[in-house]
């Protein structure tokens, strides 16, 4: 009887266990309390399992069905999956713009567009780097890489993951006292409170605008530095201190912006996807030293 199991199953499983009673799960799914309570007791027929347990609220899963439910959402994955990869198939054309800042470009969002871009010909995608703020609503690019959430706007965000910061000095000998940082700059407040909380202003400072930049200035032995986890463990720079001097974290949001009206647009979607599909997956990288 197992055989006779099927994907339709499996979703009314899991919309039933996530509802927890007949009434929601008819209405997420658009058909009849009895016909769900009918087929949720073939499939435990099928399965030989009490997979619910059933009382005057609704309905709570038994340890069965809880030790099924990782499985069922394994198969729900996979379908969407499915899904997305059979829509990314058909060609995408169009230019797409991308601002980024400069450290996730090369090792993050290149490999990100690289398949797409071979299956998709005709679709064009510039990407931007400025350490100023790239105006969205200007339309001076479709998508935008973020550490700082929109404060108002037509606009969309969406947290992909964190990326965590520490202090670094050489790989060998002892720490300089001289801070490779940045310059003085409104929109880059927070790497340069940093730099000041670690003494950046009392023991002199080498600043560039640039992280690689900064990377090279640190392995040369020019100074220490506040840098991402993952470009300084590249480079096999020494961590020296993974919180600032009051014990506080040293992380900031990689956020994904677009315009709400190009929300609705395949292109810029299909773009956006691939960035968050990769920055998620990777995202152990830019979170832990």
């Amino acid at each position: 009887m197992m055989d006779r199991l099927n994907w339709d199953d499996i979703r009314l499983f899991l919309t039933l266990a996530r509802e927890g009673t007949l009434s929601g799960a008819a209405r997420s799914l658009g058909i009849g309390i009895a016909t769900i309570s009918r087929r949720i007791e073939r499939i435990e027929q099928a399965l030989g399992l009490p997979l619910f347990l059933r009382h005057q609220q609704g309905y709570d899963l038994t340890d069965q069905g809880a030790a099924l439910l990782p499985r069922a959402e394994a198969m729900e994955l996979a379908a969407q999956g499915m899904r997305q990869e059979a829509e990314a198939q058909v060609e995408v054309r169009g230019l797409v713009r991308l601002a980024s800042f400069e450290s996730l470009i090369a090792p993050f969002v290149v490999p990100a567009l690289a398949s797409l871009l071979a299956d998709n010909p005709g679709l064009d995608v510039e990407v931007l780097y400025s350490a100023s703020t790239v105006n969205l609503h200007r339309h001076d690019a479709d998508l935008a890489l973020r550490m700082v959430a929109p404060e108002r706007g037509n606009l969309v965000a969406r947290r992909l993951t964190a990326m965590g910061f520490a202090l670094y000095g050489p790989p060998d000998g002892t720490p300089p006292s001289r801070h490779v940082t940045w310059p003085d700059m409104v929109s880059l407040g927070t790497p340069l409170a940093w730099s000041r909380a670690f003494g950046a202003e009392e023991n002199g400072r080498f600043a560039v605008n640039t992280l690689t930049a900064q990377v090279a200035a640190v392995r040369a032995g020019i100074g220490v530095a506040v840098l991402p986890y993952f470009l300084a463990r590249n480079a096999g720079l020494r961590l020296l201190s993974e919180t600032l001097p009051d014990g506080g974290a040293m992380t900031r949001p990689v956020l994904l912006v677009m315009h709400a009206d190009l929300a609705g647009s395949r292109r810029v979607r299909t773009v956006a996807d691939a960035i968050a599909r990769e920055l998620v997956a990777r995202r152990q990288e830019l979170e832990q030293p």
